[in-house]
């Protein structure tokens, strides 16, 4: 599967809809977020059971705030509709490859369990 383009008004339902989300934040005038989108284009080919998205920050300027995006690239990864990882910088390929895995690894049992009890901590 290449690459879909996210705005607001398909994120949620794509983060929702889907297992496992890959999200890469750029802009046209970035260098690096230039650099990274071939490695990214590439990944998605490879994993055709992963949706790899990608939000031009320019266009959809009140979804990167909503992101809270403060630089680019940002590569945010979810996992049954949750956020599992958000880091700002282009990864080389066998980094986003790690990542591909650990993401697929995760017990999301325990993913849960660790949100419920960060929301229970913060309303206390």
């Amino acid at each position: 599967m290449a690459t879909v383009n996210a705005t607001a008004d398909t994120f949620e339902r794509l983060v929702a809809d889907n297992d496992i989300v890959l999200v890469d934040f750029w802009a046209e005038w970035c260098g690096p977020c230039k650099q990274f989108a071939p490695v990214y284009e590439k990944a998605s080919e490879k994993h055709e059971d992963i949706v790899f998205a990608k939000v031009d920050t320019e266009a959809e300027q009140q979804l990167a705030a909503a992101a809270s995006i403060t630089a680019i690239p940002t590569l945010m990864a979810f996992r049954e509709g949750i956020l599992v990882f958000s880091q700002a910088g282009a990864l080389p390929g066998p980094a986003l490859e790690q990542l591909v895995g650990a993401v697929r690894g995760l017990d999301m049992d325990e993913v849960r369990a660790q949100v419920a009890s960060q929301g229970a901590a913060s309303s206390s």
